[in-house]
């Protein structure tokens, strides 16, 4: 069986709160890993993880790349699509939602199309200059 995480089960994993519901998370995942069943979170949920970090938990913007990107590289989960865990990797220049649009349209065979100007210097997106 395949299964996709919702943002609520990725933030009891990684937060623990509600221990109650955070540990019913990890015995699924652990019977779920034991099965050989693929576990995979998708690029929305890790966005949305990602901002739900800072904004609810308070977790600095730093600490919660390093925490999605520790959990995403585990083995434990797969990242749909794959290569978009690069979205979390550095600070600086676009946000990891940013990366996560051009990666999406790169896989699609698009350019991203934007304004913004550290977009607009990723590889894949061209800055459409006022």
């Amino acid at each position: 069986m395949a299964l996709g995480l919702d943002t609520s089960v990725v933030l009891r994993l990684l937060v623990g709160e509600p221990r109650g519901q955070a540990a019913l998370a990890k015995a699924q995942l652990e019977r779920a890993f034991e099965a050989g069943d693929a576990v995979y979170v998708s690029d929305l949920v890790a966005a949305e993880t990602y901002f739900a970090l800072q904004f609810h938990y308070g977790v600095p913007k730093a600490r919660a790349r390093n925490l999605l990107l520790a959990f995403l590289r585990s083995g434990v989960v797969k990242l749909d699509p794959s290569h978009f865990d690069h979205a979390f990797v550095s600070a600086g220049g676009p946000g990891a939602v940013d990366r996560l649009i051009v990666g999406r349209y790169t896989g699609m065979g698009c350019t991203t199309l934007t304004f913004d100007r550290k977009l607009g210097r990723v590889h894949g997106a061209i800055r459409i200059k006022p």
